[in-house]
């Protein structure tokens, strides 16, 4: 169905039906992504305090036809938060829904808006001696319902999951304007389709996430966090397994880092310390935590003395501090800005199977090599198969100068990762940039599924246009 525009008729009896400062003017930091690729068009900023709120301004929208983007931290980066779409849709942030409704530690859960900052959930937290454990980089400045309507994963995805599997009940407003009121902290419920996970990573395509009620756990009371140069990827790989084994599974973290990366990091963060004074072609950056009592450190330390002597670790530093931890996690952490300031020809958040890690890294070099000369950076949550494998110019190139090599390179990409049995989008989601990609590589029934699930839900086609499903 065609969308009709947000007319001054319309805003005035919006405006009129919502408490007072609600509706604004746009300002033009909404209506761009943070890689600064995209921008976007809106009729309006909405910025509702309540689910009620939320659920009038999907109704007259859903009555009047007129599209609405969700909009929370504004960190995607599949502009699944901008588009240039015309006519002008709504904006509607959840920025001032930022309440902590309620913490019951017995049954270890918090329940908050969809507009709490991810950090904020996690110091609520620890203020009651609990670990959330979502962790992201932009985690001082996403939100909660962004982080569920991409189904967000980080650096801890392997010991807790992505962000649905940290999500126990939802509350949203479906197209129609309707509360959905699924608020459970059961663990157990099985009355019908699950209708949460249909919603967490539907990227506001089926309906606007307003609050949640999410998983908390026992903090660790014991954390090992080490530094350690491997041979290869596969070393890598073998050494995740080792680990794993001889530590029972207490893994929490296990970093990918590429030489490559490392060189980026010391030209454009010189002041971020590194921890080894030859930089590494491949190291990884590993932490395991439980309660007392697990004597962590003297097992991890005798696992890598092993992985030495075996050949798969050649150096190695465990941290002996708080302050030492945060320098490790500083490196993995500042990665991602030293690529931003390097620019990248074309980047990648692709996921394959563990096992397959080795071969695919191999694979894609010799194929990005006979395109021209490139440097990559691939790097990631090797626990999860989740890789960030970025395209970059060779030194002294700048990829400004060859944005005509961004599709072929992707494609490349993707080919491979589809031929190993990966996905093209590992925890970022489709958004409008991987529309086509999911066109491409989505299994047919899947995409008949995607589209008679939209059409069903949200059949005016009003939440997040174009988003997942073409429109």
């Amino acid at each position: 169905m065609t969308l009709s525009p947000a007319t001054p008729e319309f805003l005035n009896t919006l405006e009129a039906a919502l408490p007072a400062g609600v509706l604004s003017e746009v300002p033009a930091h909404y209506l761009k992504e943070p890689r600064d690729l995209h921008h976007g068009t809106a009729a309006i900023l909405a910025r509702p305090r309540t689910v009620e709120e939320v659920a009038t301004i999907v109704s007259m929208c859903n009555q009047h036809n007129v599209g609405i983007i969700p909009y929370a931290g504004g960190t995607g980066l599949v502009s699944g938060q901008v588009a240039n779409l015309d006519p002008a849709p709504i904006l509607l942030s959840v920025e001032r829904m930022t309440a902590v409704r309620d913490i019951d530690i017995a049954n270890n859960t918090i329940t908050v808006e969809a507009g709490v900052i991810l950090e904020d959930v996690q110091t609520a937290a620890d203020q009651v001696d609990r670990l959330f454990p979502l962790s992201l980089a932009a985690q001082g400045s996403c939100r909660i319902g962004g982080n569920l309507a991409t189904n967000a994963g980080g650096v801890q995805v392997l010991r807790y999951g992505n962000t649905r599997d940290l999500c126990l009940g939802l509350e949203a407003v479906i197209p129609d304007g309707s509360i959905y009121r699924g608020l459970s902290g059961l663990r157990k419920d099985n009355t019908g389709y699950d209708l949460r996970n249909l919603l967490v990573g539907s990227e506001g395509s089926l309906g606007i996430i307003t609050a949640a009620t999410l998983k908390l756990y026992a903090k660790p009371k014991e954390v090992a966090t080490a530094m350690a140069v491997v041979s290869s990827p596969a070393a890598a790989v073998e050494l995740l397994g080792e680990i794993q084994d001889k530590l029972d599974g207490l893994v929490s973290s296990f970093e990918l880092i590429n030489g490559v990366g490392l060189d980026f990091l010391a030209a454009e963060m010189p002041d971020v310390r590194q921890p080894f004074v030859e930089r590494p072609t491949w190291m990884v950056l590993l932490e395991v935590t439980s309660g007392l009592g697990a004597e962590l450190e003297t097992r991890l330390m005798s696992t890598l003395e092993t992985a030495i002597e075996n050949g798969l670790v050649l150096d190695v530093l465990i941290a002996q501090n708080i302050q030492q931890r945060q320098e490790f996690w500083q490196v993995r952490e500042s990665i991602p800005l030293a690529n931003k300031s390097v620019g990248s020809i074309s980047s990648h958040d692709i996921s394959v199977p563990i096992s397959a890690i080795p071969a695919f890294i191999k694979t894609g070099a010799k194929a990005i090599a006979k395109l021209g000369d490139f440097r990559i950076n691939c790097f990631g949550h090797v626990g999860d198969g989740n890789l960030h494998y970025n395209v970059y110019p060779a030194l002294g190139q700048s990829a400004r100068d060859m944005t005509n090599l961004r599709a072929v390179v992707k494609d490349t990409v993707y080919g491979l990762v589809h031929d190993c049995g990966g996905s093209f989008s590992a925890e970022h989601g489709v958004g409008r940039d991987k529309l086509g990609d999911l066109e491409k590589y989505g299994d047919p029934a899947k995409l008949a599924m995607i589209r008679s699930i939209k059409a069903a839900l949200d059949p005016k086609g009003i939440m997040n246009p174009g988003v997942i499903v073409r429109q």
